[in-house]
């Protein structure tokens, strides 16, 4: 299977907004703790009550209510993604939970302007998607106040001995756009390469990683 384009990847997450919570929860059947993994990933960003925070690739808000208690009612939360469908969901979700801190943004990752001085940026299974992950990783990286954190959830292919299993995953995850191709998108490398204090942790036995960098304080 071919890398998914841009176009593919819209029509594709059009195609499922409406079920996207549904079908991201049937990962549980086989064991990936994904709810466990977000709280993680946040956990990383190390925020604080009036911070504010910008989501790569928000999808329905799922991290809202995490973000939400990290940064509190006077923090701001941005959430940014290519698809109408996906934000509509996160729309309604922003409206039934009445948050008034959380802005919506339908901008391809690739040429979204950060805000300066952000205090925060994570991606959760999307960056892998976009072909200008390295330049979105940069720019957001120009954005961070010092000291501010840059965190990626995203999946992978194992390189220990369950790489056998690679197929299954690439089977497993593709109605949400992975294919074998992206194995070679690494974006835990960019975090190495613009970042400091960065740690890499793999997760669901290698299937899966989160990637966490720190702003220079003198950058």
């Amino acid at each position: 299977m071919a890398i998914p384009t841009t176009t593919d990847i819209i029509h594709l997450y059009n195609r499922r907004a409406k079920r996207y919570n549904f079908t991201a929860n049937l990962y549980y059947l086989i064991g990936f703790r994904e709810q466990a993994y977000r709280k993680l990933a946040v956990k990383r960003l190390n925020l604080k009550p009036g911070d504010t925070v910008v989501e790569i690739g928000c999808g329905t808000g799922l991290n809202f209510p995490l973000l939400q208690q990290a940064v509190g009612i006077r923090g701001r939360i941005i959430g940014v993604d290519l698809t109408d469908a996906m934000l509509a969901q996160a729309g309604r979700r922003v409206a039934e939970n009445k948050w008034s801190n959380v802005e919506l943004v339908q901008s391809d990752a690739a040429s979204f302007h950060f805000p300066d001085g952000v205090d925060g940026i994570i991606s959760t299974f999307a960056l892998t998607l976009v072909p200008e992950f390295d330049q979105v990783i940069k720019n957001g990286v120009d954005a961070l106040s010092p000291g501010k954190r840059w965190v990626v959830l995203d999946f992978k292919l194992p390189s220990n001995r369950l790489a056998w299993l690679a197929p299954l995953g690439i089977f497993i995850t593709s109605p949400f756009g992975v294919t074998r191709d992206l194995a070679n998108r690494h974006p835990w490398e960019s975090i190495e390469k613009y970042l400091t204090r960065t740690s890499f942790e793999e997760l669901y036995a290698g299937f899966a990683y989160i990637a966490t960098g720190e702003k220079r304080g003198n950058s």
